[in-house]
């Protein structure tokens, strides 16, 4: 009887590891061949800008935000992650990637080698941009100056540590269909919306998180701790926006100044590098679609938080 027992404990023991493994898993590199695409340089410029590349690739303490490194330390709930060398580098960085590996990187999470990248790597919101996008990307990449020097290891504790259980989250969390356009709206509309959700990815600071770091859907760009650990990301909807017209909106991407004079700080004080670089039209389309967005209550902020302010 204890035999059976035993050997039933050891047959379930085995199937639930078995599912495991396959709900894991990284799915197998597709054998279909991308048609061909003369990659255009200035687009890709447009994507590494709207995509923030240098706010965490650019070596820290230095001015110049091409040189792409890496090495910025990203403090979160589940540890301290490392932004890679994404620099043409041969050895340290993706010199030897191909453009199929880096589509797959940016949209999928998944590593040349086949391993889940952490979601610090924000391909939550890449996946839904367009591939000619990422392949533009990854052509103005390789115009960039190559950077050596390998980026020390994350510091993510046991069990956050181990990749297979990405393949879990990422069934949870992570919602890869392209975007669509909303034939209602305008194509300036379209634009900021394909901006903020996707290449921009606004709702990676600006919404809080559950207790495995999944975005809360309900709250999506309402606000909530900074993942960095300090401070208050502010809610972006019409609850936090509703003084704000769409030329104070497109003014702060521009300059990083607020409507009453005040300047960008923090960790968006990298991201106005990024946006004071795009055009006015884009930044008036990211501006149109968030004045568009509902208000959105976000979560309670505690009383030492407030006194703190936003990291805006």
């Amino acid at each position: 009887m204890l035999r059976r027992i035993f050997l039933g404990i050891v047959l379930a023991g085995a199937a639930a590891f078995g599912v495991f493994w396959w709900l894991t898993a990284v799915p197998a590199m597709s054998a279909v061949t991308a048609p061909a695409h003369a990659p255009n340089l200035a687009n890709g410029l447009t994507t590494f800008n709207a995509g923030g590349c240098s706010s965490c690739h650019a070596v820290p303490g230095q001015p110049d935000r091409l040189r792409l490194g890496g090495g910025l330390a990203i403090p979160s709930p589940f540890g301290t992650f490392y932004a890679p060398n994404i620099s043409p580098d041969p050895v340290d960085g993706i010199g030897r990637w191909t453009e199929a590996d880096f589509v797959r990187a940016v949209t999928k999470g998944v590593s040349p080698a086949g391993f889940h990248y952490f979601p610090a790597f924000p391909y939550t919101s890449y996946a839904h941009a367009k591939v000619d996008d990422i392949r533009d990307l990854f052509a103005y990449l390789k115009t960039l100056s190559p950077v050596s020097g390998k980026v020390r290891d994350h510091d993510v504790p046991f069990p956050f540590n181990i990749r297979r259980n990405i393949g879990i989250w990422k069934l949870l969390f992570m919602d890869d269909r392209p975007f669509t356009p909303d034939a209602a709206r305008s194509s300036s509309w379209n634009r900021g919306a394909y901006l903020v959700n996707s290449l921009g990815h606004c709702a990676e600071c600006h919404s809080p998180r559950n207790f495995l770091g999944g975005i809360i859907a309900a709250q999506r760009l309402a606000g909530g701790p900074d993942p960095e650990g300090e401070g208050w990301v502010p809610n972006i909807t019409q609850k936090g926006l509703a003084e704000w017209s769409a030329k104070d909106i497109a003014y702060f991407l521009e300059t990083g100044q607020t409507p009453d004079g005040d300047s960008a700080g923090g960790s968006m004080a990298r991201v106005i590098r990024n946006t004071s670089q795009l055009s006015p039209e884009d930044c008036a389309a990211i501006a149109e679609y968030l004045k568009s967005l509902p208000p959105v209550d976000g979560p309670p902020r505690p009383k030492k938080a407030a006194k703190g302010g936003d990291k805006s």
